[in-house]
């Protein structure tokens, strides 16, 4: 097989020496006992290496105009994105409206509000809720017992509650 040196090596594979010494250093790739690395160890490394062909005609490429013409459609793209998404959103908010204009919507005339309706009679608080027995004449009827708990007419304001620190620099008040 072919031997190979460091220079040729990497004038073959375009790559840097430094990479070669790199790969030798680490075991990636080995040298021969004369220095020099077969050329089936590169190919096992660095892949075949790349033939250059020989260009008979100058091919004129306007690398300036193809890259900002590269760069103008990337951001094209990007804008058609960012304006579907924009239109997604739109839509999405637009329901959201409507479906909170159809709850927010005024009652119709016909039916009654809540401040219109009379108010019931709440049977746990309202003792006259009970109903009343008719009286015939011949029992006596039993009195009601008033069952309001008594509130007293003045009630002791309790003392602040203090804290430690308070207790500590004024203990008398």
């Amino acid at each position: 097989m072919k031997s190979l040196s460091v220079l040729e090596l990497s004038k073959l594979y375009n790559i840097n020496r430094q990479t070669i010494y790199n790969h030798i250093n680490k075991g990636i790739l080995s040298k021969n006992s004369d220095n020099k690395i077969d050329l089936a160890e590169a190919i096992r490394v660095f892949g075949e290496p790349i033939r250059k062909q020989d260009v008979k005609e100058p091919v004129k490429v306007d690398s300036q105009n193809s890259a900002e013409v590269l760069l103008l459609r990337q951001q094209i793209d990007i804008l058609k994105n960012q304006l579907d998404d924009a239109k997604d959103r739109e839509s999405f908010y637009q329901n959201q409206i409507e479906t909170m204009q159809r709850l927010l919507e005024a009652p119709k005339a016909n039916m009654t509000t809540f401040t219109d309706q009379k108010p019931e009679q709440d049977i746990a608080t309202d003792p006259r809720s009970e109903p009343e027995p008719k009286h015939d004449g011949l029992t006596t009827p039993e009195q009601p017992e008033n069952k309001r708990i008594p509130v007293p007419e003045h009630i002791e304001h309790e003392p602040e509650k203090r804290g430690f620190w308070s207790r500590f620099f004024r203990p008398y008040d």
